[in-house]
């Protein structure tokens, strides 16, 4: 017995030792071109699977129906997703077909993965891939975003694909404010037309509810948000890498374009007694709780208040009880400013954050 023991372990030691001297010799190709083996693909794919299985056990999607949730997600997946991994009308991206191993086209693939999985794969990468971690770690609300968008891709045409992700032209209603800015500046034309109008709406109201208004909004505010994402100051893996390709004059251009335009009437559902009860949050605080009233900083009232806070009349409500959550769980960042909100918000309940968004919500531009 003893002497298969020396003789097994004698013959590992000379493969070892074999191994390092190939590796050694640099005949080992680490070319894209030349591709994986098929036993290397097998190995490395059945080894995918079996980790992504055993590393979701026991973690739950949250409900994935939510419109919101898809356009949200779907505008991000046609800038940061697309480009590797293809759509309806690009099935298969060139340069992203040239990677080993290359990325595949999702719709078919989709189906083979719970959503839990899904969710497993984009926030935290695939390794020996080109696979990226979420650029913000904290921010799994993103992350399922993009799960929801996913479970619809295989559905969607050309033309569905393109709703979901663009929306509207930026030009729609906008040709006078739009031609205004080109006249300034190529790049911030640019910038809203490439990228913001998909989260944001051409008018800045934020598509179907998905995304922040900011028509209207203090230009100083916009301003500091948009330095914060891309200092990696205030997290989000969706605004982080777009506005840290932003100069600061294209930065201030947007701000100005934004905080000229005018927020449009819209009417918010919620019940009065939320409301209600809402306001007596934000006119007068919650004394026993220690949180000032939200009007000293963010209206309404004609009180003169610091620039660099935000409005908060006619926003969306479910986007400001996720800011209150993020201030509440430390995952927001921001500003210099935000830790104000930081010593505030955990002093919330969920009831007391979801009352004030629906008084917020419910007023109309800068009552």
């Amino acid at each position: 017995m003893k002497t298969w023991l020396w003789r097994g372990a004698l013959v590992l030691a000379l493969l070892g030792v074999l191994g390092g001297l190939v590796m050694l010799s640099g005949i080992v190709p680490i070319k894209a071109s030349s591709r994986h083996w098929a036993i290397t693909a097998w190995l490395l794919d059945f080894s995918k699977q079996r980790s992504v299985s055993t590393h979701t056990l026991g973690l739950k999607a949250p409900p994935l129906d939510d419109p919101r949730m898809v356009v949200k997600g779907g505008a991000y997946y046609d800038v940061g997703c697309r480009p590797c991994h293809g759509g309806p009308e690009l099935r298969q991206p060139r340069i992203a077909a040239q990677m080993t191993p290359h990325p595949v086209y999702l719709p078919p693939r989709i189906a083979a993965w719970s959503a839990e999985e899904l969710f497993y794969m984009i926030k935290h990468g695939i390794k020996f891939t080109g696979m990226p971690a979420w650029p913000a770690p904290g921010r799994d609300d993103e992350v399922w975003a993009i799960v929801a968008f996913l479970k619809r891709l295989p559905f969607l045409n050309a033309a569905e694909y393109a709703r979901l992700t663009r929306g509207e032209s930026a030009d729609d209603g906008m040709d006078a404010p739009l031609r205004a800015l080109a006249a300034k500046s190529v790049a911030a034309r640019r910038a809203v037309s490439e990228n913001c109008s998909r989260c944001h709406g051409a008018d800045g109201m934020g598509r179907d509810g998905a995304s922040p208004v900011i028509a209207g909004q203090r230009a100083a505010y916009i301003f500091a948000s948009l330095d914060s994402y891309g200092r990696g100051k205030r997290h989000s893996g969706m605004m982080e890498p777009i506005a840290a390709g932003l100069s600061v004059q294209t930065i201030s251009e947007l701000a100005h374009f934004y905080a000229g335009l005018a927020p449009a009437s819209r009417s918010a559902s919620a019940d009065s007694a939320a409301i209600a009860r809402g306001r007596t949050i934000a006119l007068g605080g919650v004394a026993q709780n220690k949180v000032p009233p939200c009007a000293e900083c963010h209206g309404p009232g004609e009180r003169r208040r610091n620039p660099f806070y935000p409005d908060l009349a006619g926003q969306h409500g479910d986007y400001l009880v996720l800011q209150l959550q993020l201030f509440k769980t430390g995952k927001r960042g921001g500003s210099a400013y935000a830790h104000l909100m930081q010593d505030v918000a955990p002093h919330l309940s969920e009831a007391q954050m979801r009352d004030v968004a629906a008084f917020y919500s419910a007023m109309n531009s800068k009552d």
